[in-house]
């Protein structure tokens, strides 16, 4: 199993680094993301962070968490010894070096704040991951949120010039957290293939009633599914719902069954990384890696959910870390999956392409030909 693992590239195609947004508290405690990536088995991360966990009140604010997060997460990689994949290329030479790596990722297009020409200086800066969408809605909509009521019938025309822009400069992506109308819209845009990062089959609830209450609105229909594999999507399948690796595996299982095994990857929303709880209050509420961090309508990205029954350990709950998913868990996060992928019945050829050659594929489309 080992020897599988290291021979496979395994990528979490949505994973939280929590960071201080705020300049005065950057960088922040120091975090051991060579440790923790060497311990999952994984190679690669898409490493996320969202500038919406509070409200964003004033112009220029979620432009300036932005690039807080980014010089924040230089100085943790520099500390780390880990450079940004900015393509395939790198991702396999560090591979094949076993040299952990990070895809840049930000969840939301709030930063842009209606400003398209702030996509280019984020590329120059390392992204190459946009989750368009979030719990709430930018200053300048790109589209509906799957747990807000519509406002906006679907993609936004500045979301229509996000996408057509990523396009052009060589970003992925990534349609996590967008309406069913959203995202036939945004297929119907783009000229390369998207990702849907983390999420779920709403037919896979799990045993847990308060996560499935709070996860169902942010599962992915069989239907939608076979669009978005149609397009030569990926759907990454998260961890929320699965009480053991095993669960887990059956939930990849049930997706493979409905889009193939071409179109499917690992998406957990868990962070790598401790939370960060900084004293200026910016930053990501306890709870699993970040993920439905919204509040109730009027009061965006302030809930805490303090009444969750999955239990905590060291101050940290259950299901929040990545290598921590489950209960008693022994071994690195993609030791474990890669385990219950077996266990299940998927071959070495399968589990290459869950465990992060499907995401190359993707990630190589939109990003090849760009420096």
């Amino acid at each position: 199993m080992a020897a599988l693992v290291a021979s496979t590239m395994g990528i979490d195609t949505h994973n939280h680094v929590d960071v201080p947004l705020t300049a005065a508290e950057i960088p922040g405690p120091a975090l051991d993301l060579t440790s923790e990536l060497k311990t999952s088995g994984l190679s690669a991360i898409c490493l996320t962070f969202a500038v919406d966990y509070q409200q964003l009140r004033n112009a220029g604010e979620a432009y300036e968490r932005f690039r807080n997060g980014l010089t924040a997460l230089d100085q943790q990689l520099k500390r780390n010894g880990i450079k940004r994949a900015l393509n395939l290329a790198d991702l396999r030479a560090a591979h094949q070096r076993k040299q952990p790596t990070v895809i840049q990722a930000v969840e939301g297009g709030h930063f842009l704040e209606g400003k398209l020409e702030r996509l280019a200086e984020a590329y120059e800066r390392g992204l190459r991951h946009l989750g368009l969408l979030h719990d709430n809605d930018a200053s300048v909509p790109l589209g509906d949120v799957f747990t807000n009521p519509p406002r906006w019938g679907g993609l936004t025309t500045f979301g229509a010039e996000v996408i057509r822009e990523c396009n052009r400069l060589g970003i992925l992506i990534d349609l996590a957290h967008a309406t069913v109308e959203t995202v036939t819209a945004a297929l119907k845009l783009t000229t390369k293939p998207v990702l849907i990062s983390h999420t779920g089959l709403n037919s896979r609830l799990g045993e847990n009633a308060f996560m499935a209450r709070m996860m169902k609105p942010r599962l992915i229909s069989k239907e939608l599914a076979k669009t978005v594999a149609d397009s030569g999507g990926v759907i990454g399948v998260w961890t929320h719902l699965a009480d053991t690796p095993l669960a887990y595996a059956q939930n990849i299982r049930a997706l493979v069954d409905i889009v193939g095994t071409d179109h499917v990857g690992l998406g957990t929303d868990t962070k790598l990384t401790p939370a960060y709880r900084p004293a200026s209050g910016f930053g990501p509420p306890p709870g699993p890696g970040g993920a439905p961090a919204g509040g109730a309508p009027g009061q965006p990205g302030d809930k805490r959910r303090d009444d969750s029954p999955k239990g905590e350990k060291n101050g940290e709950r259950v299901g929040e870390r990545t290598n921590r998913v489950w209960a008693d868990q022994k071994v690195g996060f993609y030791y474990a999956v890669v385990e219950a992928l077996l266990k299940v019945g998927f071959t070495q050829e399968e589990i290459s392409k869950i465990g992060g050659g499907n995401f190359c594929r993707v990630f190589d489309a939109a990003t090849a030909g760009h420096k």
